[in-house]
């Protein structure tokens, strides 16, 4: 198919690609030899890393059949839930000796068709193909793609130059929205060390002896009703799965139209609101960077007594120490729940308010920071996200 005003070509994958599966070994082999690229590193990434950090004992037929070069495709053949399969990664240049995971499908360039690798990145994380893979995959008891599935999706390619410039513009979006996350990151192990060094390391002998509940109301959320659940409303629900370890993700939620009566006002959340998550992955924390959100069951919300100990809060559930309670504390239920209740007695060393003091007056501005920047994240991934299918659709054009 070829879009009327810009030279547009439609291929099955097979056409452009050879496809290959990874490489599956005991755990015995990880661990030391050659360069491996793992499931983790292609499912957060558009791009191969420059570096692989994971090893795994491979042999010269196996850095062959299973090698990474320039333009491979990478795309997660399985995975717990349909909206996560087909995760991609694109190789940027040659990986000497490395090799890439058995859960996973390489996609290697056949060279009979001109596609750049960069614009390969971005269009097979855009919305349009991933809603395409999520909508054939196979559901048992977990999701797949097979080389059927693989031969019938399909990828929309323009001229060379003009992938050059898509990419280039995309990649300019990709940048700065990398640069935050890595700003977040270095903010976020700032803290850290800041306040392992005031409350960890100190001598804390003559602090007041307290609890979790000294300081903090730890608050439940609302049991919603699911015939409620909408796929579009006003409201969006915050559940466990969104919960994750230093962030919410919002990827993939249920929609409200109005808030019941009987909700707990505290569970309309606000931006900066410290949540936990009860089940499951038990004790994760993130802070709450977007509007419109509820509280939903089986996650709680740490509301600080005084303001002045937000981030101190936040800081305390993120350390492991607090988060080894919490896991131990989970492990005497059936299905590693922790109630909020028992989570607000774990006994904790409460510093002098002077030290609270110290520390909300130089670390607030940063976690403030670290919302900002989530907040910017979030304009930049929609805008990448929504340029690649108004240029197919011939909405928007980029000039070359």
């Amino acid at each position: 198919a070829i879009h009327q005003g810009f030279q547009w070509k439609e291929y099955n994958l097979n056409e452009v690609y050879d496809f290959a599966s990874g490489l599956s070994k005991g755990a015995e082999e990880f661990g030391f030899g050659h360069g491996f690229l793992g499931f983790t590193d292609i499912f957060k990434n558009f791009f191969v890393p420059k570096k692989l950090t994971k090893l795994v004992n491979s042999t010269k037929k196996e850095q062959q059949s299973c090698s990474i070069k320039r333009g491979d495709v990478f795309l997660t053949r399985t995975s717990e839930t349909d909206e996560d399969l087909g995760m991609s990664c694109v190789a940027l240049k040659d990986y000497p000796n490395a090799t890439f995971n058995g859960f996973t499908k390489r996609l290697r360039p056949k060279g009979n068709i001109e596609i750049l690798p960069e614009y390969a990145g971005f269009y097979f994380r855009s919305p349009k193909f991933r809603a395409t893979v999520s909508g054939m995959s196979s559901i048992t008891t977990r999701a797949s793609l097979n080389n059927g599935m693989l031969s019938e999706l399909k990828i929309s390619l323009p001229e060379i130059d003009e992938q050059k410039a898509i990419a280039a513009t995309l990649n300019a979006l990709h940048k700065k929205i990398d640069l935050l996350k890595r700003q977040n990151e270095t903010l976020e192990e700032l803290s850290s060390m800041i306040f392992k060094d005031l409350f960890l390391n100190e001598n804390s002998a003559n602090w007041q002896d307290g609890k979790i509940n000294t300081l903090f109301d730890l608050l439940s959320g609302f049991a919603f009703k699911s015939s409620d659940y909408k796929e579009s409303g006003n409201y969006r629900l915050v559940t466990i799965k969104n919960v994750q370890d230093g962030y919410i993700d919002l990827s993939r939620t249920d929609y409200l139209v109005e808030m019941p009566e009987r909700m707990p006002k505290y569970c309309a959340l606000e931006l900066g609101d410290i949540l936990l998550s009860l089940t499951g992955n038990v004790g994760r924390c993130c802070l709450v960077n977007e509007e419109n959100l509820l509280l939903n069951q089986r996650v709680a919300k740490l509301k600080p007594k005084n303001p002045r100990d937000w981030a101190f809060g936040y800081a305390l559930f993120r350390q492991k120490s607090i988060r080894w309670q919490v896991e131990e504390l989970a492990k005497g239920t059936a299905q590693s729940n922790l109630s909020p209740v028992e989570t607000s007695e774990i006994e904790i060393k409460i510093p002098p308010v002077p030290l609270l003091e110290d520390y909300a007056r130089d670390n607030t501005p940063m976690f403030k920071k670290i919302l900002a920047n989530h907040k910017q994240i979030k304009t930049l991934t929609k805008q990448r996200d929504n340029l690649l299918p108004k240029l197919m659709s011939q909405e928007a054009t980029i000039q070359i």
